[in-house]
C-alpha cells in the first residue's frame, strides 16, 4: 500500500466514484454506506453510472448519488463538484485519467491498468510470477476504501427494496400464471461479460425441470434489455412450467424484488447473485472463464458450480478462445442440481 501525499482526515467533500459493473456495484455497498454515515466527511458525493442508479434506489446511499451519463461528462461533473477527493471503485485507467485531469488533490484507488502515476494514494495488487495474483474483489474494494478510513463492519452487500416492490413483482408473476404464495426458483441465464460465461440453454432448461420435479418450483426466467433471445431459448427448451419475462418490462429495480421474493436464484457468474446475496436469497452460480477467487465473498448463501481441471480455464475471456467451450458445456445440470438441493436443505 502506497499512500504519498495529503492525509485522508483533512478531506471535507469526498467523491466515490463506484464500479461499472452491476456485481462489482453491489461488492461495494457496504463501503458507499459506511462513507455516507462516516461523521468525517462533511459531504459525500456517489459518481455512479446512470443506468445503475436504480441499483443503489432506496437505500443510505440514494439521496448522494451523481449520475454519470458518459465519460465525457465525468470530468465536468468533477470540476463543478470540486471535492478535496476521490476514491476509485473502478479500476479502469479512464477513471483515473478523468480524476487526474479535474485536479482532484487526492486521488486514492488500486494501481491497476497501468493508472498508478495517476494516484496519490494507491493499493498496490499482489503479483506472482509477473502475473496478478487473485483477489477477491471485495477485499480489493476494502483495501481501497481503507486508503482513505473507511471500513465498514461488514463485507456483507447492502441493497434495499420496497415492500411496494415485492408486492407488484408478486402480482405480475401472479398474472403470468404463477400460483398465490408459490415458490419459484429464479433464473438469469446471460452475462453482460459474454457469451464466455452463458451455461448452453438446454443445461439451464434441464436444471430447472429437475428442480420443479423435485421441489415444485416453478421456474421464472428474466434479464436485462437486449437479453431476450437468450432468456427465449432457455423457456422454450423447458418441458415443465416456465414463466418467461422476456416480453415484460425490466430494470433493475424490478430484478431486486424478484430476487428477494425467489426461494432460489440460478446465476451466471453476474451481477444478479450479488443481488441475492445481498438479500440472502440461496443462489447457484456456474462458473466457466472466471478464477473462481476474484468472487469468494459473501458465500453463505451461494453455491459456485464449475468445472475443475480444465487446462484453458480459466481463461478470462469473453468468448472461448478454442471454440468448444468446455468450461460451460461440460458442466452437467445435475452438478448444479446437488449444489442446489443443499441450499434448498440448508433453508
Amino acid at each position: 500500500m502506497d499512500s504519498p501525499g495529503a492525509h485522508p482526515d483533512g478531506l471535507a467533500h469526498l467523491v466515490l466514484r463506484a464500479p461499472n459493473w452491476v456485481g462489482d456495484l453491489v461488492m461495494a455497498t457496504p463501503f458507499l454506506a459506511a462513507a455516507v454515515r462516516d461523521p468525517r466527511f462533511a459531504r459525500v458525493t456517489i459518481a455512479v453510472r446512470a443506468h445503475l442508479a436504480p441499483v443503489l434506489a432506496g437505500g443510505p446511499c440514494a439521496e448522494h448519488l451523481a449520475p454519470v451519463p458518459r465519460d465525457a461528462d465525468e470530468s465536468a461533473l468533477y470540476r463543478q463538484l470540486a471535492p478535496d477527493g476521490v476514491v476509485l471503485f473502478t479500476n479502469s485507467l479512464g477513471a483515473a485519467w478523468r480524476a487526474f485531469r479535474a485536479r482532484i488533490p487526492l486521488r486514492a484507488g488500486a494501481a491497476l491498468s497501468g493508472r498508478g502515476l495517476l494516484l496519490t494514494h494507491r493499493v498496490v495488487p499482489p503479483r506472482s510470477a509477473g502475473r496478478r495474483v487473485p483477489v477477491p474483489t471485495a477485499h480489493l474494494l476494502a483495501d481501497v476504501a481503507g486508503l482513505v478510513g473507511i471500513r465498514p463492519a461488514s463485507l456483507h452487500p447492502e441493497l434495499q427494496v420496497s415492500a411496494v416492490a415485492r408486492r407488484a413483482a408478486r402480482a405480475r408473476l401472479g398474472e403470468l400464471g404463477l400460483a398465490d404464495r408459490a415458490r419459484y426458483v429464479l433464473c438469469t441465464p446471460s452475462a453482460a461479460f459474454g457469451a464466455a460465461k452463458m451455461w448452453p440453454a438446454r443445461h439451464h432448461a434441464r436444471l430447472l425441470e429437475l428442480l420443479h420435479e423435485r421441489h415444485g418450483l416453478t421456474a421464472v426466467v428474466t434479464g436485462a434489455p437486449g437479453e431476450e433471445p437468450v432468456l427465449q431459448a432457455v423457456a422454450q427448451a423447458c418441458r415443465t412450467p416456465v414463466i418467461d419475462l422476456s416480453g415484460e418490462r425490466r430494470d433493475l429495480e424490478l430484478l431486486k424484488a424478484l430476487v428477494a421474493e425467489a426461494a432460489l436464484l440460478v446465476s451466471s457468474d453476474s451481477g444478479p447473485r450479488w443481488f441475492a446475496a445481498a438479500f440472502d436469497v440461496p443462489c447457484v452460480t456456474v462458473m466457466g472463464p472466471n478464477f473462481p477467487e476474484l468472487t469468494a465473498s459473501s458465500l453463505e448463501r451461494t453455491a459456485v458450480a464449475r468445472v475443475t481441471g480444465l487446462e484453458c480455464a480459466p481463461c478470462l475471456q469473453r468468448v472461448c478462445p478454442l471454440g468448444h467451450h468446455r468450461c460451460m458445456e461440460a458442466l452437467e445440470p445435475a452438478y448444479a442440481l446437488a449444489s442446489a438441493e443443499r441450499l434448498l436443505a440448508a433453508g
